[in-house]
């Protein structure tokens, strides 16, 4: 399949710079694969459509300040954002400028209390580095550090909280899931108390959610991994759904891409797990496990896109985000939101 195929005209006052007001009063595009039908609701009423027995399965990572604005020892300024921890105090990070940081250099965060040292260039062009400091590094971060919000938002932030789903639960994420912006606790126990189950993954989304796709081929884009796990307690939880005939729901792309990575070819079901997932979907994919997405309106040519295209139908799914533009929802990170069920 061709990139171009992916593309959709995007009008630029449409790109949320803020949040919604209230989580829960953002739009809802309800897309009926069955009948090829469209609806427009508000986000409180996903509860109508949810059925006792089954499972939404949401994504319970938290983002960390993983923007870090800081000096090299000879006084010039550079940016990192940190992507993923490779192991204790060994990151993977983005780089501005990346040509004046080779290994060896050494640059110096929120007066000193952060060192980082450049260790190596990995291939795709960020960098391994090494931090040191004294104390509790993600205290550290919510001193000095910002929330990296995705490159599109041109606003700052005025509550830290807003980029964060409000069942954020494990660091690591160095951007948010989301598709889970739009539920508040109210409404999260009012799905609990109409019967349908909720389940949690932790995957800590890499800002690689966020590279363009360049391979005019799609086929042959290669995706950025990213660290997930699951526990026994919320397997059980989605495994009894598909055994008694309720649908498994995934909250977001990054919960999808986990029930995928890990469900099994002939059942559906799935095992506690820990691991890293570079699963690409796109049309002509075979869903193993979930019934359902609720999910935010995507880039145009991303591999999010691709996603929903596999799931509803690239056409279809081309047709309803046409329709979103002529009734001006907002898109991407704090826009509005998608079912597909």
């Amino acid at each position: 399949m061709k990139l171009e195929e992916f593309d959709y005209n995007l009008p630029e006052e449409l790109i949320a710079q803020v949040p919604i007001a209230k989580r829960d009063e953002s739009r809802l595009m309800v897309i009926h694969r069955d009948n090829k039908r469209v609806e427009h609701k508000t986000f409180k009423d996903i509860i109508d459509y949810l059925n006792p027995g089954d499972c939404l399965v949401r994504n319970n990572t938290k983002v960390i300040p993983a923007r870090l604005y800081g000096k090299k020892d000879t006084g010039a300024n550079v940016e990192f954002v940190l992507l993923k921890q490779i192991e204790g105090d060994i990151w993977e990070s983005i780089v501005r400028p990346g040509n004046k940081l080779k290994p060896g250099s050494v640059v110096y965060f929120g007066d000193g209390i952060l060192k980082a040292t450049v260790l190596d260039i990995m291939e795709d062009g960020t960098r391994k580095v090494q931090f040191e400091y004294e104390g509790i590094f993600n205290e550290i971060l919510d001193k000095i550090g910002l929330m990296p919000l995705p490159p599109y938002i041109h606003e700052s932030l005025k509550e830290k909280d807003r980029y964060q789903t409000v069942y954020a639960r494990y660091d690591g994420s160095a951007a948010a899931p989301t598709a889970g912006l739009h539920f508040t606790p109210e409404l999260l126990k009012k799905i609990e108390e109409k019967g349908i189950k909720i389940a949690n993954v932790t995957l800590h989304v890499g800002i690689g959610t966020f590279r363009p796709v360049k391979e005019e081929n799609i086929e042959e884009h290669k995706m950025h991994t990213e660290h997930f796990y699951i526990k026994q307690e919320d397997v059980d939880k989605i495994n009894e759904t598909k055994k008694t005939g309720g649908r498994v729901i995934a909250v977001g792309t990054t919960s999808c891409r986990v029930l995928e990575t890990i469900a099994s070819e002939e059942t559906g079901l799935v095992e506690a797990t820990e691991g890293d997932t570079g699963i690409y979907i796109y049309p002509g994919y075979k869903f193993k496990c979930i019934d359902g997405l609720i999910t935010n309106f995507h880039l145009p040519k991303s591999t999010l896109l691709m996603l929903v295209s596999a799931l509803a139908g690239r056409e279809f799914v081309l047709e309803a985000y046409n329709e979103a533009v002529k009734e001006k929802y907002r898109f991407f990170s704090f826009g509005d939101a998608m079912f597909i069920q």
